[in-house]
């Protein structure tokens, strides 16, 4: 079974599209975990503890997890997240050339999936294409307000970028093992590119503190009922002020989510 049909039964097990980013910036992490050797494991255990039922998937994002102890953090939190039957995707949006994007696509031997960035070409791909069982998320169209300094310029054909983005996506995914980051922020976007691929899911940042559109999220997030809604700030600091019961706050969080997005699910 590849990525997405883990995800497609992962997804039916909980009934939930939620994705939890988990994001444990230092800066906010309760005090009380100072103490740990790990504090960004121990903090993460906590969240999963509180939010497995509700997820169905992790996304660590690379960028927290970027030091000695950072990776060790990481691997400790993706063989957790295994154990309680949660696929994990790794936010990294690595892509290079030759050796190094070699290197980078060997990250799928621990995660389930990845996030890549496509401007490179398909040979800075190809490494993460060629793995048949990871699933591969191709930045297309992102949530930040930044995006759109290059994403919509038009090209000679009269498209924006990022629908050719989306485009050649599609024609990469010969291992059914492609899908798609398009932003919640953008709900017009996020139709005309589920008409445009009409099998790619997507993963849909930005739902939670970025206040993206959960409905057109989960109407045109999901292809055949598989896609990522995810959300990082808004589950795991939802207790950010309650101490060492933190945790209990985030796995409401979770749950919240998840109800509100079944609203619009088939």
């Amino acid at each position: 079974m590849n990525f997405f049909d883990r995800l497609h039964d992962r997804i039916r097990t909980v009934d939930s599209v939620v994705s939890v980013g988990l994001d444990p910036d230092p800066s906010r992490i309760p005090d009380h975990l100072a103490e740990y050797d790990l504090p960004r494991w121990a903090f993460n255990r906590r969240i999963i503890d509180a939010t497995h039922e509700h997820a169905a998937a992790y996304k660590p994002n690379a960028a927290f997890y970027e030091d000695p102890d950072g990776w060790q953090a990481l691997e400790e939190t993706i063989a957790y997240a295994h154990g309680k039957g949660v696929p994990v995707l790794l936010d990294a949006k690595r892509a290079d050339i030759g050796n190094t994007t070699r290197q980078y696509a060997k990250l799928l031997e621990t995660v389930d999936a990845i996030t890549v960035n496509p401007y490179m070409g398909r040979d800075s791909l190809q490494p993460f294409l060629s793995d048949e069982e990871a699933g591969v998320f191709v930045l297309c169209r992102t949530s930040n307000p930044g995006g759109s300094d290059i994403q919509d310029l038009e090209l000679e054909t009269g498209e924006p970028v990022y629908e050719r983005v989306a485009a050649l996506a599609d024609l990469w995914n010969e291992n059914d093992n492609v899908g798609l980051v398009v932003g919640a922020t953008t709900p017009d976007e996020l139709e005309d590119l589920r008409e445009q691929v009409p099998d790619l899911p997507f993963l849909v940042p930005g739902v939670g503190a970025q206040g993206g559109d959960a409905e057109a999220a989960v109407e045109f997030g999901l292809a055949n009922g598989v896609g990522l809604v995810n959300s990082s700030r808004g589950i795991i600091f939802a207790g950010e002020n309650d101490g060492e019961e933190f945790a209990k706050a985030s796995g409401q969080a979770a749950k919240r989510l998840k109800k509100r997005l079944n609203q619009y699910r088939e």
